[in-house]
Parts: C-alpha cells; structure tokens; sequence
C-alpha cells in the first residue's frame, strides 16, 4: 500500500491543473476586455494604466493569502491550501472548517496529518461548506441587495442598523475563537493578545491615513496588521506559552 503524504506529487498535479484552468480564464477575459476597450475606442494608454493598477493593487490581498497558505501548509501540506486559497476560500473560513473537523476527529494540528481518511474529510469539510455561498450569491443576492437598497432609501437610520448588525454578527462568529481556551489559563489568553497587538496596528495605520494623508496605506494595512500580529505572536506564545 503506497503511504499518504500531504505533499505528494498526486497533490501537486491536481492543484497544478485547476490553477492553470484559472489562471487560462483570466487571460481570455483580459484579452476579450482589452479586444472590448479598443472596440470602444478607449486609449491605449488608459488600459494599460487599469491593468497595471489593477495588477497592483492585488498584492495586497495575496500577502494575505500567502499568510494563509502558510499557515494551513503546516498540517494539510502545501498543495491543499494552495488550491483552496488561490481559487475559492478564505483563512476566516478555511482556518476553522479545518480545526474543527481535525478536533471532531480528536487529531492535533500541530503536525502534518497522516492518515488519507482524516485528509479527505477535512478536505470535504474545507470544499463542501463554501459552495452554498456561491448558490447563495448566484440566485439570490440581487433580490437581498435589492431588499437591502429598498430600506435604505425608505429609512437609512434603519438600514445603516441592519448593515451594522450584520457586519457584527460575521465578526462575533470569529471573535467566539479567541475566548474558547480562556478556561485554559494563561495560554489560553495568547489568541486575545495577538488580535489586540493586530487591532492596536490597524488602529495606527487608520491614523497615518487620516491624518498623515498616506492614502497608498489603505491597500497594505490589512497584510501589515497580520504580518505584525503574526511577528508578535512569537514573543506573546513565549511569554505566556
């Protein structure tokens, strides 16, 4: 019986070609979008400005999910999450559907996972719990965008209450993370501290661009606030750990 690895070539080759069939969908719909701008008459020189920019302001968001890739490499190896995050998924997401499934199946993440059965449920769980969003997203969001625009314009007191509530109930789902091992002790306070030091550097940066007018900061402030909790978490663990 051939032994399971989270980084075998099997791994690689997939993850390969569903990248590529991405990437070759990008590249068709740049080339029809420029083909579509010269049939407009737009300048040359306009569409290379929004493709560089365009092109620039995804640097961004992929340190973001390179953070993620590396987090998730350490226990699914790299071809998983390399997938996942590259093409349809998110560490909020990603990061809990994966530790939740490992700990229902009493596994720890501290390694690599081992055995194929608890690789593929985990991956089952990753792949299977994002699709209802898309369906969600495809049949159903110009009517709730509509409903939501509808209240708005009738009451926009009320419709900011209902975006507000919304936007905070998405994040209470994630917070309840930080405070489950609190009965754990003082290790169990290290996730609190790192998503304070990560508030405490977005709190700055939100201040450079107010104040300091560095509007360049808004793109990067979210992978700076992750790059510095995650620098700080290694002291944090030491101390507390």
């Amino acid at each position: 019986m051939t032994s399971f690895h989270v980084n075998s070539p099997f791994l690689y080759g997939v993850t390969g070609v569903v990248i590529l069939y991405v990437l070759a969908q990008s590249v068709f719909f740049l080339v029809r979008a420029v083909r579509r701008a010269r049939e407009l008459g737009m300048q040359t020189q306009v569409v290379r400005k929004t493709i560089f920019s365009t092109a620039l302001f995804t640097i961004a968001p992929a340190a973001a999910i390179l953070l993620g890739v590396i987090t998730l490499s350490k226990f699914l190896g790299l071809p998983l999450p390399w997938l996942r995050l590259s093409i349809l998924g998110a560490l909020t997401y990603e990061l809990p559907a994966a530790s939740s499934t490992a700990t229902a199946m009493n596994l720890s993440l501290s390694t690599a996972i081992t055995d194929p059965k608890a690789y593929a449920a985990i991956a089952w769980v990753m792949t299977l719990g994002i699709i209802p969003g898309i369906f969600v997203v495809l049949f159903g969001l110009k009517k709730m965008q509509s409903g939501i625009v509808s209240l708005q314009s009738k009451d926009p007191k009320w419709g900011e209450i209902l975006m507000t509530s919304m936007f905070l109930g998405m994040i209470s789902a994630f917070v309840g993370m930080l405070f489950c091992d609190v009965r754990l002790g003082l290790p169990g306070f290290i996730p609190i501290v790192v998503a304070l030091i990560s508030a405490v550097i977005m709190a700055v940066e939100g201040l450079l661009i107010k104040v300091c007018k560095w509007r360049w900061l808004e793109q990067y402030a979210l992978p700076i606030s992750m790059l510095g909790a995650m620098a700080a978490s290694i002291p944090v663990t030491a101390l507390m750990g």
